[in-house]
Order: structure tokens, then C-alpha cells, then sequence
């Protein structure tokens, strides 16, 4: 696993034990970050055409809700062979760009916390149960927390980024 530029140089997500530390990490940082933004620059996209922090922000919620989901089922199933997500559909449905940025902020660190719950409490026996999602995304439990925090601080940088020029 590579690391992600919001992590700090060194970092690199190799197991579940750096993914919960990670994320331990975001977590005591990026809500008050977070907060910092602007409903107007929240609700803005930076370049015409792309999401918003709002969109980017219900995209991570989103991504939560999804791996909740595996992350339940692989250890109740001890294996697991799910579809992906039509990302841009549960975006458009959810609304995010109707929401306020303080509710999703909430609903993010909220979400967040208690996937941290799940990935710490996980038996470590079950770390190893095989998973494929959308047929490209394939290894074990471990991995797929693991890529679950990575997926998160990419689209974390691309909120923070500094503007792009116009």
C-alpha cells in the first residue's frame, strides 16, 4: 500500500494495525479541520463540473456505509462476493448539496468513529477471510480496511487541496 498524501511522510498502510492508527490519527484532527470550511466553499465546486467538498464529503459517507456493510458481512458469512456502488447514483440520491456542511461534518466523524469501532474489534482471525467487491477489488478483510482509510484520506486531500486556478 502506498502512502496517501494526507498521512504524514513515512506512513504507510500496510496492516490493520496502521489503518486503525491512521484513522485514530484522522479522526482527533479533521472534524475541527473540517469545520474550518465555509458552507459557501463547502457547497462550491472548485473546477465546473466536479463534486463539491459537500459532494466529496457525502461520497466518504457513502464509502462508510458500503464498508460497514462488508465489514459486518465477511465476518458473518466468513467470505464475501458483493457488487460495487454506482457512486454518482447514491450521491444524486442522497442530496448531498442540500445538506448543511455542519450536518455532514456530524454524520462523517460519526460514521467514522464507529468504523474505527468495527476494524478495532474485529477478531484477528478474521482478518484473513477472502473478499471480492465488483470483481476488482479482492484480499482480505484486513485489506479491505486498510483500503477503506487509504480511499478516505485521497478524497480527504482533495478537500483540503488548495484551490485550483481558474
Amino acid at each position: 500500500m502506498q502512502r496517501s498524501e494526507y498521512q504524514q511522510p513515512g506512513t504507510i498502510l500496510e496492516t490493520r494495525a496502521d489503518a486503525v492508527s491512521e484513522l485514530s490519527k484522522v479522526l482527533a484532527t479533521t472534524p475541527a479541520r473540517l469545520s474550518t470550511i465555509s458552507e459557501v466553499d463547502a457547497s462550491t465546486p472548485r473546477v465546473q463540473g466536479k463534486w463539491s467538498r459537500k459532494q466529496i464529503l457525502g461520497h466518504l459517507i457513502d464509502s462508510a456505509a458500503n464498508n460497514h456493510h462488508r465489514f459486518v458481512r465477511v465476518q458473518i458469512e466468513k467470505s464475501l462476493d458483493m457488487p460495487g456502488y454506482a457512486q454518482n447514483e447514491w450521491l444524486a440520491t442522497q442530496s448531498y448539496q442540500k445538506r448543511s456542511w455542519s450536518e455532514l461534518v456530524t454524520l462523517w466523524t460519526a460514521y467514522n468513529r464507529h468504523m474505527l469501532h468495527l476494524m478495532v474489534t474485529a477478531p484477528a482471525e478474521h482478518l484473513d477471510i477472502p473478499c471480492k467487491v465488483a470483481g476488482d477489488l479482492s484480499g482480505p478483510l484486513e485489506f479491505l480496511m486498510i483500503d477503506y482509510v487509504a480511499h478516505m484520506e485521497h478524497h480527504l486531500n482533495q478537500i483540503f487541496a488548495t484551490p485550483a486556478p481558474v
